[in-house]
């Protein structure tokens, strides 16, 4: 397909922005997006490998990382709309070609990610007694199956991805050998060394979140000194061994890309991402007991944070480097239309009662969750206005959302 054709296929509405700012604002809800998938996962495959045992310090850990696990795909799914909203604006020829291309599995996505949590939220249902050493974990097979079923629809996002990348092969997985097959029942494309970086991640994020858990523990001494110690030596290994094989699947990643963009391979953004994911790995080591007594516990995965948002962007510097390269199109020339009153809303909404509320939200979670048993956690002042303001704003757009959309219609 040549280029003439794909600028074509573009929405003629153009966009109400510059393309700069969706793909900024894409790199950074991505990254969002995926932390809070690979914690999800590796928060279940922690649950996996210590829910059956009798270990009591493992069952304690499989607990939590139920718990997590859980609330992980909740944050997962939200954060993972904004990404696909801002691809389906500036790649709209690709992402919808994509995704009709294989409609089976894009509508089974959802279908299949209902599942997951359901067999996740099952397990989480029968075992509220999973911190107790002494009783036997109930419907391991739902563990199972929603492990497999975050992993599949996860390939699901991947391959829609890649086959967004390939338009001189679009006519023929659509009409393969002529004939016109609308069915939608075919994954077209992968690349598995792709697929594997973003998987192999979890175990290196998730071992940032370990140290971020444990120090948690320490400063609300919430936890023996036994169990701090076991939880940074399984914090260090999933950082260690599991950021050595994200590195591994990066560099396949990276081998495998076309001829004519090779050189990407070694570009100043994939450089910069190898660089903080090492030291993310060995920020740990370099603080040493400081991650158990001070709040530099947080810092790695802090730290791990910066390191996916570079991956995020390097994820989509490539894209661009794809399509512009290899298929002559760029994003940047999209007939810009700007809409003052659009970019201002999303972006007062974004900052101030998103902000707002999210601190509220953060702030009452962390209290109650450092308050001892047996006591109630009553806010502050200060909490209590954070709380009042998020609400009032709150309010304040419902009424200029149904007061604009009033004015709009009366004229």
């Amino acid at each position: 397909m040549n280029s003439e054709m794909l600028y074509a296929l573009r929405d003629v509405a153009g966009v109400p922005s510059h393309p700069i700012i969706f793909l900024a604002l894409g790199v950074l809800t991505f990254a969002m997006h995926i932390a809070a998938v690979q914690v999800m996962l590796g928060g279940t495959a922690l649950v996996l490998a210590n829910a059956f045992s009798r270990n009591p310090m493992r069952r304690r850990l499989a607990a939590a990382m139920t718990t997590t696990a859980k609330i992980a795909v909740s944050v997962a799914v939200v954060l993972g709309v904004a990404p696909l909203l801002f691809v389906q604006v500036t790649y709209d020829p690709f992402w919808y070609t994509s995704n009709v291309l294989s409609a089976w599995w894009v509508i089974g996505f959802i279908v299949l990610l209902i599942l997951g949590y359901m067999a996740l939220y099952f397990f989480y249902s029968r075992n509220h007694h999973l911190e107790d050493a002494q009783q036997t974990t109930r419907s391991g097979w739902s563990l199972v199956a929603a492990l497999a079923l975050f992993l599949l629809v996860g390939f699901i996002m991947h391959v829609l991805t890649q086959q967004m990348l390939s338009p001189e092969k679009w006519m023929e997985w659509y009409a393969p050998g002529g004939v016109i097959d609308p069915s939608g029942r075919t994954l077209h494309d992968y690349n598995l060394w792709r697929f594997g970086f973003f998987i192999a991640l979890s175990a290196p994020v998730t071992g940032a979140w370990l140290f971020a858990y444990r120090r948690y523990l320490s400063a609300g001494q919430l936890a023996d000194a036994g169990y701090l110690q076991w939880i940074g030596a399984l914090a260090s290994k999933l950082l260690n061994i599991g950021g050595v094989i994200a590195l591994v699947f990066l560099g396949g990643w990276m081998a495998t890309l076309p001829a004519n963009i090779a050189g990407f391979a070694t570009s100043p953004i994939v450089l910069l991402s190898v660089a903080l994911l090492l030291l993310t790995v060995a920020l740990p080591t370099v603080l040493g007991r400081r991650t158990l007594n001070t709040s530099l516990g947080y810092a790695p995965f802090a730290l791990g944070a910066v390191a996916l948002i570079a991956v995020a962007a390097l994820r989509e510097v490539l894209r661009w480097t794809v399509l512009k390269g290899v298929h002559g199109y760029d994003v940047f020339t999209y007939p810009v239309h700007l809409d003052w009153y659009s970019n201002v809303m999303f972006f007062a909404t974004f900052a101030l009662i998103g902000g707002s509320t999210l601190a509220y939200f953060l702030t009452i979670a962390w209290k109650v969750g450092q308050t001892p048993k047996g006591q109630i956690y009553t806010p502050t002042p200060a909490v209590d206005r954070i709380g009042t303001v998020s609400m009032w704003l709150v309010g304040l757009w419902i009424v200029q959302f149904f007061v604009v959309g009033f004015v709009v219609w009366a004229q």
